[in-house]
């Protein structure tokens, strides 16, 4: 018997499924972390930390021979990407995060502060993923 697979995509049902338990853990992980950092958090933001989660996965499959600083480089893009575009969506008065007396603060949505930050918890996240992995 071959593969299932998800609608001819050569995903298998499998994988979708392992998908949509990294989006849980990022929904519900993200505003976990939120809320201990600053006391407070949104409902955009487990869509967005679910998101950001998925990507980092992402990121973590086509970059498992590179080394974790440069993936971690990219996550840390890949979030900040997804935190200006969610900003720009559900942050418009700037009642969730306010990064505009921040230095090198780009709308008042990102800055260059929490850019690291997220190179950094991309870093932790990555490394936790390649130690996951099962050798060959």
């Amino acid at each position: 018997m071959g593969r299932m697979t998800w609608h001819g995509s050569g995903e298998t049902v499998f994988g979708v499924m392992k998908m949509r338990r990294y989006f849980l853990i990022g929904f519900f992980g993200y505003p976990a972390i939120e809320l201990l950092w600053r006391g407070r958090t949104h409902p955009a933001m487990g869509l967005c930390g679910g998101a950001c989660l998925c990507g980092l996965r992402g990121i973590h499959k086509i970059c498992k021979n590179r080394p974790l600083w440069l993936a971690s480089l990219l996550g840390g893009g890949m979030i900040t990407g997804i935190e200006y575009l969610t900003g720009r969506m559900v942050n418009r008065r700037y009642r969730i995060w306010d990064y505009r007396r921040q230095p090198l603060q780009f709308r008042g949505q990102i800055c260059l502060g929490y850019s690291l930050a997220w190179c950094g918890l991309s870093m932790a996240v990555l490394g936790i993923m390649r130690g996951m992995e099962k050798p060959r």
